[in-house]
Formats: C-alpha cells, structure tokens, sequence
C-alpha cells in the first residue's frame, strides 16, 4: 500500500479507534475493497491528516458538514470518534446550533437526536 494510505489508516485509527477500523476491514469485501481505498488515503491520508487544524476543530466541521448535508448515517460514528478528537458534547451542540441556523432546524434536530442517543450509548452524561 502507498504512504498515503498506510498514513490514512493511522489517521483512521487515531479517530475512530482499532475496534471501528478492525470491524470495518473484516468487512470489506473486492467489490468495495476500491472505495475504501480511495477513502482512506483521501479523506484519512489527506484531509484529516493534515495538521493545519487540531483534531477536535476537524470532528466538529464534520459532524456539522454531515448534519447540513442531511448525511446522518455516519453521524453516530463521528460522534463516538469525538472520544479521541477532544470535541466535547458542548462542542458538538455549538456545530449543531451553527447547522439550525445556516443549514435548517430539521437537519440539526435530527442530528441532535443521533447525538443525544450515541452519548447515551457511550455513557457520557449530558
């Protein structure tokens, strides 16, 4: 594998730690194996590797991004991820105020909601 994707996957497992990484490459399959590449050095080895913003700065923008795109499958995922970023339950409702307003209350509600049940699964007390 190239720099970039072995620099990717340790980004990807600083992030979103070994179990999620471990799970997700036993599940990878020829046909998705492409993507997953492309994923890992782009959005791992590249943007989220760069260190012109801190970890917890980069959890948020995602989690807000998602959320104003109205992409809420991987919201719960970034929101575990926040245990290894340092962006704080605080943090996250400052993103997800910022998505209210600019992006609309229904996409912030609902990522509220995702939020709120992911903490409550991670057992952290809001």
């Amino acid at each position: 594998m190239s720099e970039r994707y072995q620099q990717g996957m340790r980004m990807r497992r600083k992030v979103l730690g070994d179990a999620h990484v471990d799970a997700a490459e036993a599940n990878k399959t020829a046909f998705d194996e492409p993507f997953q590449t492309l994923i890992t050095e782009a959005a791992w080895g590249n943007l989220w590797a760069r260190d012109s913003l801190p970890l917890r700065e980069r959890s948020m923008l995602t989690i807000a991004l998602l959320a104003a795109a109205g992409n809420f499958d991987e919201i719960a995922m970034h929101i575990r991820a926040t245990a290894n970023t340092g962006a704080s339950p605080a943090d996250v409702m400052e993103a997800l105020l910022h998505v209210a307003i600019y992006a609309g209350v229904p996409k912030a509600n609902r990522a509220l909601k995702i939020a709120r049940q992911t903490y409550e699964d991670m057992g952290v007390e809001l």
